[in-house]
């Protein structure tokens, strides 16, 4: 039964794809960067989610340096998987709270960097916890233990000390 369920899945995209791409090729060159470059940034964003999965379960230590792989701080975790795909992040979460342009909850996607007013410094106005959005309401950052981990966004803690999310791709 799954493997039927699969493939009818499987029709479905192939058809919605095929749909999208005629569509794109019928409405001309005018409309097609701006497709191309929404693509693109989510493509990316989940390049940048995926890479920094490859990370799952490296401790957490505060202050880390940039310069290691061994363990993370939240915005050196941040700063390190976006290098990788061309964007230079500041150090620290609070500096990269004020790069890219502002979106809401509501609209984010895949690679959005989103923070937090949490843990011991936190005042429930300043910025002291980033994560990248990883999409289906889940958040890949590290903290504490188990250090760098996969997390929901809509409970919890972190919905709590939510403040604000950034787009940077």
């Amino acid at each position: 039964m799954k493997k039927q369920q699969w493939f009818k899945q499987a029709i479905v995209v192939g058809m919605c794809t095929t749909i999208g791409l005629s569509t794109l090729m019928v409405t001309g060159a005018g409309t097609a960067p701006v497709a191309a470059a929404s693509v693109t940034s989510s493509s990316t964003g989940q390049k940048v989610v995926n890479f920094g999965k490859n990370y799952l379960g490296t401790r957490y230590q505060f202050g880390a340096s940039t310069s290691t792989t061994r363990y993370f701080d939240c915005s050196s975790f941040t700063k390190y998987i976006f290098a990788k795909y061309g964007v230079n992040l500041p150090r620290t979460s609070a500096a990269q709270s004020k790069v890219g342009t502002y979106v809401s909850k509501a609209n984010l996607r895949v690679g959005d960097l989103v923070f937090f007013s949490s843990g011991s410094r936190a005042n429930g106005r300043n910025v002291t916890h980033v994560a990248v959005y990883a999409g289906n309401g889940k958040i890949l950052h590290t903290y504490g233990s188990p250090g760098v981990t996969i997390s929901d966004l809509n409970s919890g803690n972190w919905k709590r000390t939510y403040l604000k999310a950034r787009r940077v791709l």
